[in-house]
C-alpha cells in the first residue's frame, strides 16, 4: 500500500531552513506497513536553503510571497503544486500525510499573514499543494502528522485508508451482484459509525430497485461509499454500534463479564480509554462464542492493531 507523504516528515533536509521534520511514528510505525511516495513543491522550487515563503492576504486575495523580499511567488507554488497532483494519478496512492501549518502542505490552519504590517495574522488557510490534491482527489483519506497524535483522529485516518484500498481491490475483482452484497455487509458496522443515512442510502444502492446493469451500480456505490469512509465516526454513533455488537453475546455471557463489557463501552464513551481497547474485549467474545457474523466485520479488524495503540505514538512525541 502506498502512502503519499510531504519529504520533510521522512526525515529528508528539505526545508527552508536546510532542516527536516522527520516524524517518528511515520517513520518507524507507518513504515512498517506502507511504502511511502515523498513530495514536496517547494523544493521543486527553490534551493535548500531558501527563503522562506508564506501565505499574505493583500485586498482579499491570498498570495504567497517570499518572507524577507515581500516576492510574489504564486503562480510558480501553483504550477508546480498542479504538476505533482497530476504524476499522483499513476501512483495508486490509498492515503496522503501532510505536514501541517505549511503554506504549501499545510491542510488546515495555516497561518495567512496581512499584507500591513501592524495587522493580525489568521490561522484559516490552506496550503497551495494540500488545496490541490484536496481538489483533485475528494474522496482521498488525507490527514496531517500532527493530528495523528490524537488517537481518535489517527482511528479515523486508519480506517479510511484501508477501507479504501479495500473497494479499489473489490472493483478490480471484477464482483457480481453477490459478491456486492457481501462486501456491503462486512462494511455495516463501521459505516454506521460514521453515518446512519449513508448505510441506508449504500444499502438502497445494493438492493437495486431499479434494476440497473451491475457498472451502474458499482459506479453509484463507489462513490456514496468513498463519501461514507471520509466522514469522521463520532463517540455517539460508535458508541451506538458497540452497544449492537454487544447484543451478539449478552445473553451467553456471566453477569460479571457483562458488567465488564459494558464498563469499557461506558469509559470509551467517556474518552477514558481507546477504542481499540474495546474491541479487544468484543474480539474476544466473539472468538469464544464462534459468532460468524461479527467475523466478518470490518469494524472489528480495520487495519492491523499494532497500529492504533496509544502508548505507542504517545512514546514518539
Amino acid at each position: 500500500m502506498k502512502l503519499g507523504i510531504s519529504s520533510c516528515l521522512l526525515g529528508t533536509m528539505c526545508r527552508y531552513d536546510g532542516g527536516h521534520s522527520r516524524d517518528r511514528f511515520i517513520v518507524n510505525e507507518l513504515s512498517n506497513y506502507f511504502e511511502f511516495e515523498a513530495y514536496c513543491p517547494e523544493k521543486l522550487v527553490f534551493p535548500t536553503p531558501r527563503p522562506a515563503i508564506r501565505l499574505v492576504r493583500s485586498n482579499g486575495e491570498v498570495s504567497v510571497r517570499t518572507t524577507n523580499e515581500n516576492e510574489d511567488v504564486t503562480n510558480t507554488i501553483t504550477d508546480i503544486s498542479k504538476e505533482l497532483v497530476k504524476k499522483i494519478e499513476d501512483n495508486q496512492l490509498c492515503g496522503f500525510i501532510l505536514k501541517s501549518k505549511s503554506p504549501t502542505c499545510g491542510m488546515e490552519r495555516v497561518k495567512i499573514y496581512p499584507d500591513k504590517k501592524n495587522g493580525q495574522s489568521e490561522n484559516v488557510g490552506v496550503g497551495v499543494f494540500a488545496y490541490e490534491l484536496k481538489n483533485k482527489f475528494p474522496y482521498l483519506p488525507i490527514e496531517e502528522e500532527g493530528r495523528l497524535g490524537d488517537p481518535w483522529l489517527r482511528e479515523n485516518f486508519l480506517m479510511q485508508v484501508f477501507a479504501y484500498k479495500s473497494l479499489h481491490i473489490f472493483l478490480d475483482s471484477k464482483p457480481s451482484f453477490n459478491d456486492l452484497v457481501k462486501f456491503h455487509t462486512s462494511y455495516k458496522y463501521m459505516i454506521y459509525s460514521k453515518s446512519h443515512n449513508y448505510y441506508k442510502e449504500l444499502g438502497n444502492i445494493v438492493a437495486n430497485h431499479e434494476k440497473e446493469s451491475i457498472e451502474i451500480v458499482l459506479e453509484k456505490y463507489k462513490k456514496l461509499f468513498l463519501e461514507a469512509i471520509g466522514q469522521k465516526g463520532t463517540i455517539k454513533n460508535t458508541y451506538n454500534v458497540l452497544l449492537h455488537i454487544y447484543g451478539y453475546f449478552k445473553k451467553v455471557i456471566s453477569k460479571e463479564e457483562k458488567d465488564e463489557i459494558l464498563e469499557s463501552i461506558e469509559d470509551f464513551k467517556n474518552g477514558i480509554i481507546p477504542l481499540i481497547a474495546v474491541i479487544k474485549i468484543i474480539k474476544l467474545y466473539t472468538n469464544k462464542f464462534d459468532i460468524e457474523y461479527l467475523k466478518t466485520q470490518i469494524f472489528l479488524n480495520p487495519y492491523p492493531k499494532d497500529l492504533a495503540l496509544r502508548s505507542k505514538v504517545e512514546a514518539y512525541k
